[in-house]
């Protein structure tokens, strides 16, 4: 199964992402992101960072999910390249270890710069097979 494909959009870009579980769909469109982000630089796990969100729906708490990275990578300079995530259903709740490093110049490559999140073409499924969908504004 691949891990996600890149969607071509007119002035954005999106991914969609698939997994065996809905977790890990979740994991990788985060991958992704950083992908995008770092033009698929390698990411040491130097830092650990843990993140616990809750939401009304899935499709917002993947919102507020890659929002919450996207605010890390910007405000704090961070990149990340592994992402453990557990996904409560019922409870619309995410709790994750992610592990990366701050962005460094000399050994990230420059990848696009996401700008926003958005709610066009969002997609979550969470059902086999899971898949979840973003347009970033770039």
């Amino acid at each position: 199964m691949k891990k996600y494909e890149i969607i071509e959009h007119t002035a954005d870009i999106g991914i969609k992402a698939y997994g065996r579980t809905l977790a890990e769909s979740f994991e990788n469109i985060s991958k992704a992101m950083f992908d995008i982000i770092t033009d698929n630089s390698n990411i040491d796990k130097i830092g650990q960072y843990h993140i616990k969100l809750k939401s009304t729906d899935l499709d917002q708490l993947l919102v507020d999910w890659l929002s919450e990275l996207l605010f890390l990578n910007s405000a704090k300079n961070l990149v990340f390249g592994q992402f453990n995530i557990k996904i409560d259903e019922k409870n619309i709740f995410i709790d994750a270890d992610i592990y990366g490093e701050e962005y460094n110049k000399l050994k990230h490559k420059i990848g696009v710069e996401i700008k926003a999140v958005t709610y066009h073409m969002l997609q979550v499924n969470n059902n086999y097979p899971y898949s979840t969908q973003i347009l970033f504004d770039i």
